[in-house]
């Protein structure tokens, strides 16, 4: 079964993002809890907050890395679905296409 990713995802005021070298931590304000995030985890959350649009980023992700497509879907989806159950992002009911 393919993953699908959301249309379009939106980041929780209350989440600073933070660049340190190869990774990047997020704190997040309202539990006060850190979050590290390794160097595709920091790329894909820069494509992500320029708009929020998960087709733009997976598109970009796959010039940059080379992956096969399902892969890619596959872990952006479930990266996406840890990041909304923590609540650091919420998600749009529509759909990206899949390219």
């Amino acid at each position: 079964m393919q993953a699908t990713l959301p249309k379009r995802i939106t980041f929780s005021p209350d989440v600073l993002f933070q660049v340190l070298d190869d990774e990047a931590v997020l704190l997040d304000l309202a539990s006060e809890q850190y979050f590290s995030l390794n160097e595709l985890g920091m790329r894909m959350w820069q494509l992500l907050s320029e708009n929020g649009d998960t087709a733009a980023a997976f598109k970009q992700l796959r010039l940059e890395y080379k992956v096969a497509p399902a892969t890619l879907r596959r872990d952006m989806a479930r990266w996406i679905d840890e990041l909304v159950e923590l609540g650091l992002v919420s998600i749009d009911n529509g759909t990206a296409p899949q390219n």
